[in-house]
């Protein structure tokens, strides 16, 4: 049994601290929940499966499928593969259409780091203060376990990316991206939370002459700053994942979910995990990269993408037409949801087209999802 994606919406996203600094977790998802099922039709759904990375804890998708209005009796199922997490839960919800363990499912991930939790360590001796962190580990401490910004400047220097290459890539993406706000190529798609309908993050002018002077953000000798890598962000993005029994029957067009691939790599370079991710499923499907026609391709930062883009012999030309998470932003737990609300946008109205959607996550992990329009 085939799983379509028939119905795709996402907030708009929010830098941490500015226009969706009080919406909660659980409320931002609720938004986007609720247009997905409204715009598929769905009088019920067998299950709400989300992402999340960071917090407040708990089965946020049980809270937030509430929050929504849902029956009592609509279950909910919290995921977390760090950034991949929204992308998994998608692939989790048609792993359950294609078992037939049902026929309608919303999937898809949230983030709000201006409202999630501090986290702190309980300490070792009585009367200590707490130590306060930021992340849980991505891997064992013999590994290193580097954060991702110090794992991106050393993947860019080991494939030999150089600083102009991630500025003119960055450039590009926020060019891009303020292109689609202005053509209005994600009205369809965003759901308004809290008065605001457009992403905060796209800069106009933001040129590689203004990048170029932006400082090392990750130690002295990197490549990756501010400008060239995403941001922390607030956002949500859902969609309705169905049966091809269901889809047919109400008429719907959609995106059929051919195939998924989750892959991983040395933690200590984390963002290389999707090339693997893509080689595998691409080859399994008898495809090519140059059969498919829109890749979304996560941005967390210009160098990590040039390096699995050189890897996989694929131009940056070709992948986030709309431009990518450098200029709109990196919500966590729902990046690799919004890469396939993206998806949806550009090839529902083109049947029989290819569309990648590929996400790196911390733990050297990467998941890579194949989709193929089809009309009614």
């Amino acid at each position: 049994m085939n799983a379509v994606i028939v119905a795709a919406r996402r907030t708009p996203i929010g830098t941490t601290g500015k226009s969706l600094r009080s919406v909660p977790a659980d409320r931002l998802a609720a938004a986007a929940l609720t247009a997905t099922a409204a715009d598929a039709a769905l009088a019920t759904v067998d299950d709400v499966i989300l992402g999340n990375v960071m917090g407040p804890g708990g089965n946020t998708a049980r809270v937030a499928a509430l929050s929504a209005g849902f029956g009592e009796n609509v279950p909910g199922l919290t995921v977390d593969r760090q950034c991949a997490s929204g992308l998994e839960a998608i692939n989790l919800a048609a792993t359950q259409v294609v078992a037939g363990r049902g026929h309608a499912y919303l999937a898809g991930g949230v983030e709000s780091p201006s409202t999630a939790p501090w986290r702190a360590e309980r300490p070792r001796m009585p009367g200590l203060p707490p130590k306060f962190y930021e992340r849980a580990p991505f891997a064992p401490a013999e590994y290193g376990d580097p954060d991702m910004g110090p794992a991106a400047d050393a993947l860019a220097a080991a494939a030999g990316i150089s600083r102009q290459r991630q500025d003119e890539y960055a450039a590009t993406s926020h060019a891009r991206a303020v292109a689609a706000q202005e053509t209005g190529s994600f009205d369809r798609e965003i759901v308004p939370v809290a008065g605001c309908a457009r992403d905060d993050r796209p800069r106009r002018g933001f040129g590689v002459g203004r990048l170029s002077r932006l400082p090392a953000a990750f130690g002295p000798h990197g490549t990756a700053t501010a400008g060239n890598s995403c941001g922390v962000n607030d956002g949500a993005a859902v969609v309705a994942v169905v049966s091809e029994m269901w889809r047919m029957a109400n008429w719907l067009p959609g995106l059929r979910i051919v195939d998924w691939q989750t892959a991983a790599v040395d933690p200590r370079r984390p963002g290389f995990g999707p090339v693997p991710a893509i080689q595998t499923l691409v080859k399994r499907n008898g495809l090519t990269l140059d059969d498919i026609e829109t890749i979304e391709f996560n941005e967390a930062f210009a160098g990590q993408v040039l390096a699995c883009l050189d890897a996989l012999d694929l131009s940056p030309q070709r992948v986030c037409p709309d431009g990518g998470a450098i200029a709109l932003g990196h919500p966590w737990g729902a990046s690799g949801a919004v890469l396939v609300v993206r998806l949806f946008s550009q090839l529902i109205d083109r049947p029989g087209a290819y569309g990648l959607a590929a996400i790196a996550s911390g733990g050297g992990l990467g998941v890579a999802t194949l989709v193929q329009s089809v009309g009614q």
